[in-house]
C-alpha cells in the first residue's frame, strides 16, 4: 500500500545522502558486533533486583527471563556472584517463582478486562522469585554468615546436585528420606556426631501423618550406624520390627524408592514382670521388674500425683523406713558402705535397698495408727521378725500425725502400686543396661499392658535414670582408653503422657531431672526422641531442650504459633506447608542441616503392628 499526503501525493523515498550513508557505516564499524555479556554472566538464569521498602534482611528478589522459570523451583539452592564487588553468596528459593508480566502489573485493568471478556492478550512476561541467603562463600568454599547484601544486577546460577547436597548439609549415616524438590538429594543425618542426636530430638505430627514410619526408619538407620536404641513403645506399635514389612502400600513406596523391605536383626523386647508383651512369640523376650530404690522419692511423688498432705505424709514415712532400715543394716556394712549410703542423692535415686514393700509396710502401720486401729502383721521379710515389727510400731507411736483421710490415700495409691507386683521382683532381673547399651543393639521396652499410664511413667522415669547412670560410667572409661562411648538414643512415644504441661507446676522435680539427664547426657552420647501427637501438652521445658525437629503435619493454628517461637530457621513458605502436608512428608530441621527441608520420608522397612 502507497503512503500518501492528505492531498493523495504519493510519497517517493529520498536516497540517503552519500555523507550520511558513510557516516552510519563509520559509527557501525566503531561500535562493533552485538553487545555480549561479560564471562562472569555465562549460565546465570536470572539476575537480583534493587531493593524495595518491602525488601527484608536476609532475602533478595530474583528476576528470571521467560524461558528460566522453570530452572529454579521451590527449596531450589542458587549461588549469587555480587557484581561488581566480587562476593559470592548461597541462597534458597523460598518464594515463587511467580510470572510477571513485562512492564504491566499483573492486575492492571488491560490485563483484567481482556481476561474477563476472554479476549487473548498475552503480553511478555519473566519470573520472580525471593531468595533466602544461607551464606557468604569464601573462596575455599567455606560458608559464613553474610555482612552484605548481593548488589543489584548481579548474576544468579542454579546449583547442581553435588553443590546442592553440600550446601544443604545432608550428608550422613543416618538416611530420612529425599528432599522434596530436590527429587536426587537423599537427606541424611550424622549418626556418631555429638552434636546431633545427643542435642536431643522431637517428632511431632497428627494421627496418621507418618510418626511411625519416620521412627521405624530411624532405629532400622540408627542400629546399621552402630548406635544403640532403646524405645519405650506405649502401644506395642514396635513390637515386630525385627519383621520385614508386608504392607502391601510399603512395599510399592519401598520400590518406588529404591529401598528393600528389612527388619530389625537381634530385637530384643522387654516387658514387665506379670505384663503380657504385644508379641510374645518372639523368642528374644525378657522380663523385667522395676528397683524401687533406684527411683527418687520427688519422682514418684510427681508421677503418683500426690496432693501435698499426702506429699508430707509419703516423705514422712520415707524418712522413717530409711531409720528402720538403717539401724537393720549398718552394723553389716563397711565404713565405706555406710559413707556411700549416707551420700545417696535422693533427687537422683532412692535409698538403697528399700522396697516399694518396705514402704507399704510403714505407710500401712502410720495409717492404721492415727485410725485408731489395730497393726497388722508387716509385709516385708526384713519387718515381718518380732523385734523389727516393734521397731517400727515404736517409730510410728513417737509420731504425732493425724488426718487418717490423708494417709488412707497415700495407702491407696501405694497399695495399688504394690499388688501390681512390678517393683523388686525375685523372678524377674532389672534391666541389663550394660547389653542395651552395646554398639547397634535395638531393646524394644514394650508398656503396652500396663494398665496404668503411673506404671509406665515410673517405668520411664527409672529407665532414663539408669541409662543416663550406666553412660556416665561408659563416657568415664571411654575417655581413660582415648575412645567416643557407644551413642545410645532413647525414644518416649507418647511423650506427653510422660510430661504433661498441664501438670508442669506439679511435676517440678520430675521435669528438673529428666533435663538434668538431658544436658548431662549431650556430652555423653546419650541422646532423647520425644514422639507425640499432641504437642500442646507438652511445657515449654521440653522445647527448650530439643533441637532437632521432625514435623509432620500439624493442623493446630495455636501448636503452629507456639512452635514458629521455639524453632528457627524455618521460613514462612514451609511454615505455611505444615497443615497440608501428605502423610509421609515431614518438615526436617537437624543441627547438622544449614537450614530445614521439606523431606519424603523413606518408607518403613520394617512391619508396624498398627499400620495403616
Amino acid at each position: 500500500m502507497t503512503e500518501t499526503s492528505h492531498d493523495g501525493t504519493a510519497f517517493a523515498p529520498e536516497p540517503l545522502p552519500a555523507s550520511a550513508s558513510a557516516a552510519l557505516e563509520e559509527d557501525l564499524a566503531a561500535a562493533g558486533t552485538a553487545w555480549e555479556a561479560p564471562p562472569q554472566f555465562d549460565g546465570e538464569v536470572g539476575r537480583t533486583m534493587f531493593d524495595t521498602p518491602a525488601s527484608t534482611d536476609n532475602t533478595v528478589t530474583v528476576l528470571l527471563p521467560r524461558e528460566h522459570i522453570h530452572a529454579l523451583p521451590s527449596q531450589s539452592t542458587v549461588r549469587i556472584r555480587s557484581h561488581p564487588d566480587g562476593r559470592t553468596y548461597l541462597g534458597v528459593v523460598v518464594a515463587g517463582p511467580f510470572a510477571e508480566p513485562d512492564g504491566l502489573r499483573g492486575d492492571a485493568p488491560i490485563m483484567v478486562t481482556t481476561t474477563v471478556r476472554g479476549a487473548v492478550f498475552l503480553p511478555r512476561y519473566h519470573g520472580r522469585v525471593q531468595v533466602e541467603l544461607v551464606g557468604e562463600e569464601l573462596s575455599d568454599g567455606t560458608l559464613v554468615p553474610p555482612r552484605f547484601r548481593p548488589l543489584p544486577n548481579s548474576p544468579v546460577f542454579p546449583l547442581d546436585r553435588e553443590e546442592t547436597a553440600r550446601v544443604l548439609g545432608t550428608g550422613g549415616t543416618v538416611r530420612l528420606g529425599v528432599a522434596v524438590g530436590h527429587d536426587d538429594i537423599v537427606v541424611a543425618v550424622p549418626g556418631d556426631a555429638k552434636a546431633v542426636f545427643p542435642r536431643h530430638t522431637a517428632v511431632l505430627g497428627t494421627t496418621g501423618g507418618g510418626k511411625s514410619t519416620t521412627v521405624a526408619g530411624l532405629i532400622v538407620r540408627l542400629q546399621q550406624a552402630g548406635v544403640a536404641v532403646i524405645v519405650l513403645d506405649t502401644e506395642g506399635e514396635y513390637t515386630r520390627i525385627h519383621e520385614p514389612t508386608d504392607d502391601p502400600h510399603m512395599l510399592a513406596a519401598l520400590a518406588r524408592a529404591g529401598l528393600t523391605p528389612q527388619g530389625v536383626p537381634n530385637m530384643r523386647l522387654f516387658h514387665l514382670v506379670g505384663r503380657d508383651t504385644a508379641n510374645p512369640g518372639y523368642p528374644r523376650t525378657f522380663r523385667f521388674s522395676l528397683r524401687f530404690d533406684e527411683l527418687s522419692p520427688y519422682t514418684v511423688m510427681d508421677i503418683l500425683d500426690l496432693s501435698e498432705a499426702q506429699q508430707q505424709r509419703f516423705l514422712r514415712a520415707y524418712d522413717t523406713c530409711k531409720r528402720l532400715l538403717w539401724d537393720l543394716r549398718h552394723g553389716q556394712m563397711s565404713a565405706q558402705e555406710q559413707q556411700r549410703l549416707m551420700e545417696t542423692d535422693e533427687f537422683e535415686r532412692g535409698w538403697p535397698g528399700m522396697t516399694l514393700l518396705h514402704l507399704y509396710d510403714v505407710i500401712r502401720a502410720y495409717e492404721r495408727r492415727v485410725s485408731g486401729e489395730q497393726a497388722e502383721r508387716p509385709l516385708s521379710p526384713d519387718f515381718a521378725p518380732p523385734e523389727a515389727a516393734d521397731r517400727l510400731q515404736q517409730a510410728v507411736n513417737r509420731s504425732k500425725e493425724s488426718h487418717p483421710t490423708s494417709w488412707r490415700a497415700l495407702l491407696g495409691k501405694v497399695g495399688l502400686l504394690r499388688r501390681l507386683k512390678v517393683f523388686d521382683s525375685p523372678d524377674a532381673p532389672p534391666l541389663p543396661y550394660a547389653e542395651m547399651a552395646r554398639p547397634g543393639a535395638v531393646s524394644i521396652i514394650d508398656l503396652s499392658d500396663t494398665e496404668s499410664p503411673q506404671v509406665s511413667n515410673l517405668a520411664i522415669a527409672e529407665l532414663l535414670r539408669g541409662v543416663h547412670e550406666h553412660q556416665e560410667e561408659a563416657a568415664r572409661a571411654a575417655e581413660r582408653e582415648g575412645r567416643a562411648p557407644t551413642p545410645v538414643v532413647v525414644f518416649i512415644e507418647e511423650a506427653h503422657e510422660f510430661l504433661s504441661g498441664q501438670r508442669a507446676a506439679q511435676m517440678e522435680h520430675l521435669f528438673s531431672q529428666v533435663a538434668r539427664i538431658a544436658r548431662r547426657g549431650r556430652k555423653r552420647w546419650l541422646g532423647l526422641v520425644f514422639i507425640t501427637q499432641l504437642p500442646q501438652h507438652l511445657p515449654d521445658e521440653v522445647f527448650g531442650l530439643v533441637n532437632n525437629y521432625i514435623l509432620h503435619k500439624l493442623s493446630d493454628a495455636g501448636v503452629i504459633a507456639r512452635l514458629r517461637r521455639s524453632i528457627s530457621g524455618i521460613d514462612d513458605s514451609l511454615w505455611l506447608r505444615l497443615p497440608g502436608l501428605a502423610p509421609g512428608q515431614a518438615i526436617v530441621a537437624f543441627t547438622s542441616l544449614s537450614r530445614p527441608l521439606l523431606t519424603a520420608i523413606d518408607p518403613a522397612p520394617c512391619k508396624l503392628r498398627m499400620a495403616e
